[in-house]
């Protein structure tokens, strides 16, 4: 109980630093929303995005690309906390020391769902029409916050490497760049032949592909224990990765 109280406080802490950061807000909210209505009403009308319509097929895209924007505050932070001696100031007090790095994962969690639900409802007044009954709404988001997690423990590996803290979040650029080279802003088979074989056997597709099914009311088949096993693999190796730089710093 105490680690998780602890945990509490801590994110907490870090939620007190996202609602006073303009530039978090922009990034996570503002920015989507932008994106979301130049797809639906500049570049919706020159794609053919099959039996989807642009607003079908965009808003998953939208989401996850606000994920991934939106993680990169979680390293950007912890290097913050590491650079400026807080993190050793941390250590030093008789708290859980797994709620250093909980309440980073927690923050980005809450912060990226609200961005999720907040991009979804202005989906939702732009043209977008679900068909999914609640069983796949809940699958959706679910598959969500197992993305969200997974993306921030990438952000706080990173965080906790970093040399500087303006080089904390250059991560999330690899990331934007594998969401363009993927499902989710174009279907796979308009790509050329190399970049459509990449973007069938990397992560960001099967997720994107599996929240588009289950939101449009299709059964997503294979493609979302696919996206479940990319999502815990990569989680599973940078909670790792994480845990080994955060003792490396103990040190």
């Amino acid at each position: 109980m105490t680690a998780i109280a602890d945990t509490l406080v801590m994110t907490g802490r870090v939620m007190k630093q996202v609602t006073r950061s303009v530039d978090t807000v922009i990034t996570v909210l503002i920015m989507p929303v932008m994106m979301l209505l130049a797809f639906r009403y500049v570049l919706g009308g020159a794609m053919n995005y099959g039996s989807f319509s642009s607003s079908n097929y965009i808003l998953p895209g939208i989401l996850m690309y606000a994920v991934l924007s939106g993680v990169s505050y979680t390293g950007f932070r912890l290097s913050i906390d590491v650079k400026k001696g807080i993190f050793e100031r941390f250590h030093s007090m008789p708290i859980a020391k797994s709620s250093i790095l909980g309440g980073h994962v927690l923050t980005s969690a809450i912060a990226n769902m609200f961005s999720v639900i907040a991009v979804t409802l202005a989906g939702l007044l732009t043209g977008f029409k679900p068909h999914a009954d609640l069983g796949q709404w809940l699958a959706a988001f679910a598959l969500m916050l197992l993305f969200i997690i997974a993306m921030t423990w990438i952000s706080v590996f990173f965080g906790l490497i970093a040399k500087s803290v303006e080089t904390a979040s250059v991560f999330s650029y690899v990331l934007i760049g594998l969401g363009f080279a993927s499902s989710l802003f174009a279907p796979v088979d308009t790509m050329p032949a190399g970049l459509a074989a990449f973007a069938r056997v990397q992560p960001m597709t099967p997720v994107a592909d599996s929240l588009r099914l289950l939101l449009s009311g299709q059964p997503p088949k294979g493609s979302l224990w696919l996206a479940i096993a990319w999502c815990i693999g990569i989680m599973a190796a940078f909670w790792a990765l994480s845990i080994w730089a955060y003792k490396a710093k103990e040190r």
